[in-house]
């Protein structure tokens, strides 16, 4: 697959199925999403502290596999669903909203604790760990959004092959976003350490956590974005 632009006469047909500045376009943007706080981020890092770094990766397994599902879903034409049934794609955003809210009112409560805070949590079998990870991300709404609204507007419907092009596109999000989690998994100890020694900055990074998920919640349920049709 010839992912870079070729040259070409007027009558000819353009690059290969998915372009080089397609691929780097959805590795910025995926780059932006997985460094905003949000519900995955703060699953895997408060696994990783609690329960260690198999704990973590483990979770991640599931994270993944939720990514997958969408990917498939959407390249199926779960866009097309929603575009249809716009209620639908409402409900599943304000759940999501919701959800992100309630992330932001657990940490910025009187009492609420930072993900890089460590504190006593039961050890969970691998497989809840991963159930966990599964559905923390099926729950997430930058996920949603990623698969049904961005990722979509770098197919490019006139070079052909539209579900290659989505895979393709979707894979490298994933590759992007699995990459930063592994290193965020790996590295939140050591995080948690340095914090733990400087107290202000571990509530300043509560608060900051705090406030941004409570903003991404009312972009969220307030946004006029809808599903591109794949």
């Amino acid at each position: 697959m010839d992912w870079s632009s070729r040259a070409g006469g007027h009558g000819g047909q353009g690059g290969g199925v998915v372009t080089l500045s397609s691929v780097l376009a959805v590795s910025a943007v995926a780059l932006g999403m997985v460094l905003t706080p949000g519900p995955n981020m703060m699953y895997l890092v408060s696994r990783s502290i609690t329960q260690g770094r198999r704990a973590g990766i483990v979770s991640l397994a599931g994270v993944a596999l939720g990514f997958l599902i969408y990917l498939t879903a959407t390249n199926l034409g779960l866009s097309v669903l929603f575009a249809a049934v716009p209620q639908l794609y409402l409900g599943i955003k304000l759940a999501g909203a919701a959800y992100l809210g309630w992330l932001a009112f657990q940490v910025l409560r009187p009492g609420g604790t930072s993900v890089f805070e460590a504190r006593p949590l039961d050890p969970d079998p691998a497989g809840r760990l991963f159930l966990m990870g599964l559905f923390t991300n099926l729950l997430n709404p930058k996920a949603a959004v990623m698969y049904l609204s961005l990722i979509p507007q770098f197919v490019r419907p006139d070079a052909g092959h539209v579900m290659v092009q989505g895979f393709v596109l979707g894979g490298v999000q994933l590759a992007v976003s699995m990459a930063v989690n592994l290193a965020i998994v790996l590295a939140a100890g050591t995080i948690a350490v340095f914090l733990a020694r400087r107290p202000a900055w571990l509530r300043a990074q509560r608060y900051l956590m705090g406030t941004v998920l409570g903003v991404m919640a009312v972009k969220l349920a307030t946004d006029r974005v809808r599903p591109v049709p794949a």
